[in-house]
């Protein structure tokens, strides 16, 4: 199968009703990483510095060698930066995501975390790349992350985030773990569930705009104005959308090294102060979130096309289009993937088929339509969908008069164009069929051509929503 692995639509243009605790209007999430004592360094069986989110513009590792300058800008984050930023955040229900042999270099640290009753999430082992591991080595390094995390904290993590990740990083935490979550996504502003093998996991997804980390790049924040200014555009926006009945969850992503710094810890309060002036916002860690979520919105089991076998894909589209099973089968050929499991997605694939087909191949699909309240459906020879769709514009309940009129008009279009006359009636009543009927009669043959494969795409369209619309 021609399959494409990402998923390009997630909650689409309806998102599902967050219906946060009491009714609020956003979630706001902060996000402490606890990294230092955990990053790149020979010290800790590395093979050369950091040079990752630091004060130093362009920094670069150095193998085989310490790097004073960088050490100690990260030294600053445990030293002083997080208890600026514990003082500032030690009342608000937040996320720590803690790489384990940092936190088990910082008992005062988890202490205080723990005395505030935040949430201590997994970092990973180290604050280092893991897009070039193995599988194997990357697997038994979340291992002996979860291992020490329980050791230094007490009890293993409920969620993860491992920032630097591979390709691979998501499933093998998925089966390593019985989690709430896994957050190494930025794919959304709401959580998502993913499956893994057979497994149902929840993803609630972290950012990169609204995190500090842009002070630490060249094309991101130079001044705490600007970073307050961002946040709180970011809140506004958020919060309207909540407000207009489509709450969703704010992100934020801070550092010990980097908003602990004074002039970076003043603008936070300042978005501190702005967000608390406004009413219904739940302050969270992300596992209340995800608990929340997965009670509100479990995952739910459906049919997805992308994943159906040859046979199984075209017995379930084969008759979307008249008779024409062929363009289900070149559907299933093309490049599907998670996009295409809703309607827009298998009517968009279907449809590129019928629109590449040669004339000839389109002409055989108008003509294997019935015509309207014609001699197959007197018959009753109407196929299933066809014959529901007559019924539901009362043609199957026509006076004599009117019977009379159709197959006049039946008969005249057909002559004149050489395919029955074709219309979504679902879309239409008796009145305006008949109105469109009398009309297209003086079309030239091109343009009743074009007009009629149009209709045909509709008719398949809101056959393709009955289908779905079954399936959930």
């Amino acid at each position: 199968m021609n399959r494409y692995p990402r998923d390009m639509i997630g909650h689409g243009a309806t998102p599902p009703y967050a219906n946060w605790p009491n009714k609020a209007k956003i979630a706001v999430q902060i996000v402490l990483n606890y990294e230092e004592g955990g990053e790149n360094n020979i010290l800790h069986g590395d093979q050369a510095s950091e040079a990752f989110l630091s004060e130093i513009t362009g920094a670069s590792a150095w193998p085989g060698q310490r790097h004073w300058n960088m050490e100690s800008l990260y030294e600053y984050g445990a030293r002083a930066g997080f208890w600026r930023l514990h003082s500032i955040l030690k009342d608000i229900p937040i996320t720590v995501y803690g790489v384990a042999t940092a936190l088990a270099r910082a008992p005062a640290q988890v202490a205080a975390m723990q005395s505030a009753g935040w949430e201590i999430a997994s970092h990973g082992l180290k604050w280092i790349e893991h897009k070039d591991m193995s599988a194997e080595e990357e697997r038994a390094q979340i291992l002996d992350a979860i291992r020490l995390h329980a050791e230094v904290t007490g009890q293993p993590p409920r969620g993860w985030y491992t920032g630097r990740c591979s390709m691979n990083t998501v499933a093998l935490v998925a089966e390593a773990a019985d989690l709430d979550y896994i957050s190494d996504s930025y794919a959304d502003d709401l959580p998502y569930w993913v499956k893994i093998g057979d497994k149902d996991q929840l993803i609630v997804p972290y950012t990169m705009d609204c995190n500090d980390m842009r002070f630490a790049i060249q094309a991101g924040f130079t001044s705490g104005d600007q970073f307050e200014s961002y946040l709180r555009d970011s809140f506004d926006m958020l919060y309207a959308e909540g407000c207009a009945g489509s709450p969703k969850m704010m992100s934020i992503g801070l550092h010990c090294r980097i908003m602990g710094r004074p002039g970076r810890a003043m603008a936070l309060r300042r978005v501190l102060d702005h967000i608390t002036q406004h009413e219904d916002v739940w302050f969270a860690t992300r596992a209340q979130i995800a608990q929340h979520w997965a009670s509100e919105h479990p995952p739910r089991r459906q049919s997805r096309p992308s994943q159906m076998d040859r046979e199984s894909f075209i017995a379930a589209f084969g008759s979307v289009f008249e008779h024409s099973p062929w363009i289900a089968e070149g559907a299933y050929t093309l490049e599907l993937g998670p996009t295409h499991d809703n309607v827009a997605g298998i009517h968009s694939a279907l449809a590129r088929v019928f629109r590449t087909a040669s004339p000839e191949q389109r002409l055989g699909v108008l003509t294997a339509h019935p015509d309207l309240a014609g001699k197959l459906a007197a018959a009753g020879r109407l196929t299933q969908e066809s014959a529901a769709e007559q019924a539901g514009a009362g043609l199957d309940m026509l006076t004599d008069d009117e019977r009379a009129k159709f197959m006049e008009l039946n008969k005249a279009y057909t002559e004149k164009f050489g395919f029955p006359f074709i219309i979504a009636v679902r879309d239409n009543t008796k009145a305006t069929i008949m109105d469109a009927f009398q009309r297209r009669l003086d079309n030239t043959g091109d343009s009743e051509f074009a007009e009629a494969c149009k209709q045909v795409e509709r008719i398949a369209e809101l056959r393709l929503q009955d289908k779905f619309d079954t399936w959930i």
